[in-house]
């Protein structure tokens, strides 16, 4: 089962597309119906062409909703990246793009929005634009589709491109070490505490025992769902509703991962390569702090540069990043770092559970980057010298 994530600016019409495709209106909060915008994630599932069922996470396209955004990208396989075509590019725009370019997002499908607003020759300077902006991304060539969310027109079409799309996606793989990082909480009525997530690494069974990290709290499913049908297992790619026994919802934050008991132990200090936007104006200083996200959660850290003073806009480095709180992470997560105002950069997870390395270390360099990509034999050979 597959996964999609819309990403756009404000009022682009990203919920109410996710509305035309599934008849399922993605804001469920009062105070986003009231305003006309969406302020946390919503969700939302459809049946493709192809018979393929889908979950659809939408996301808020404000910047002060940013962090919101960040904690319903991680698990997505496949983005929306939704246009306005009476506005085009706009700030949130870059911000999404540059987000999912940062955690790794392979497949994507660019939607222009509201094209009934405009005439052919203002929807072909929009497509021309953002085919260019997509050139030096991770969906780079993505089909771009225009369509109206108010009369239907280029729906068809969109459908039949997430279909081919999805047709070149590999399904998330199970290790047999299931995560489900929670991205919402909430009370059922004579059930107790349920969660929601994008399940990742392995199945989760009706019955089993869980760990829910980093608390180290125990529990036990009582009931699973996946587009609120009951199932017995949930497969890797699904979104998943838990019931949680012996769980109160104040135990419990967003970001929190429901594992296997032992399997996932957290970390609060992690060795990672990071790369900065382009776009930003100012360069990131050693021991810069930063807020830190990595699939749904969300803390404070402090950044320790191995090879440099300070990360001009732009270029990569090798880092450690002290979390505040310690997070239920492994190698080869994504992540990324902002500050009050902006995302400044990301990458991925070297090390997870990492020691402090000295830095201005030739020798620590050339250790991480065999740990990062080099064969079997390297990877042995740099953790014994560690």
């Amino acid at each position: 089962m597959f996964v999609l994530g819309t990403a756009g600016h404000i009022d682009h019409g990203k919920s109410l597309l996710v509305q035309a495709l599934t008849g399922i209106d993605p804001d469920r909060l009062r105070e986003e119906k009231e305003r006309g915008m969406t302020i946390d994630l919503g969700f939302a599932w459809l049946k493709l062409p192809s018979g393929r069922e889908v979950g659809i996470v939408d996301v808020p396209g404000h910047e002060r909703f940013v962090k919101n955004m960040l904690a319903g990208v991680g698990g997505i396989d496949l983005a929306l990246l939704i246009v306005a075509a009476n506005e085009g590019i706009m700030p949130q725009t870059k911000e999404h793009l540059a987000i999912l370019d940062l955690i790794g997002v392979k497949r994507g499908v660019v939607v222009i929005t509201k094209k009934d607003l405009v005439d052919g020759e203002m929807l072909a300077l929009v497509r021309m634009e953002l085919e260019e902006l997509i050139a030096a991304t991770t969906i780079a060539g993505s089909p771009i589709v225009a369509v109206s969310s108010v009369t239907s027109e280029g729906i068809p079409e969109l459908l039949s491109a997430i279909d081919k799309q999805l047709d070149k996606t590999e399904p998330k793989k199970d290790t047999g070490r299931p995560r489900l990082p929670i991205d919402r909480i909430f009370t059922m009525a004579g059930s107790g505490t349920v969660v929601t997530g994008t399940l990742i690494d392995g199945t989760l069974s009706v019955g089993q025992e869980v760990e829910i990290v980093p608390s180290g709290l125990k529990s036990r499913l009582r009931a699973l769902q996946t587009h609120k049908a009951k199932v017995d297992i949930a497969s890797p790619g699904s979104r998943v509703a838990a019931n949680l026994v012996g769980i109160e919802t104040g135990q419990l934050t967003r970001g929190d991962v429901v594992t296997r008991p032992g399997s996932l132990l957290p970390s609060a200090l992690v060795t990672v390569n990071l790369k900065l936007i382009s776009y930003i104006k100012r360069p990131l200083m050693h021991g810069a702090e930063v807020s830190f996200h990595t699939l749904a959660a969300e803390t404070m850290a402090k950044v320790r540069l191995l090879e440099s003073e300070e990360l001009k806009p732009g270029e990569s480095t090798w880092a450690q990043l002290m979390l505040e709180r310690p997070l239920a992470v492994i190698k080869g997560d994504r992540y990324i770092i902002r500050s009050p105002m902006e995302t400044l950069g990301g990458g991925g997870i070297v090390d997870a559970r990492a020691k402090r390395l000295r830095r201005f270390r030739p020798d620590v360099i050339q250790n991480l980057k065999a740990r990062e990509g080099g064969t079997t034999e390297e990877i042995i050979m740099a953790l014994l010298e560690t």
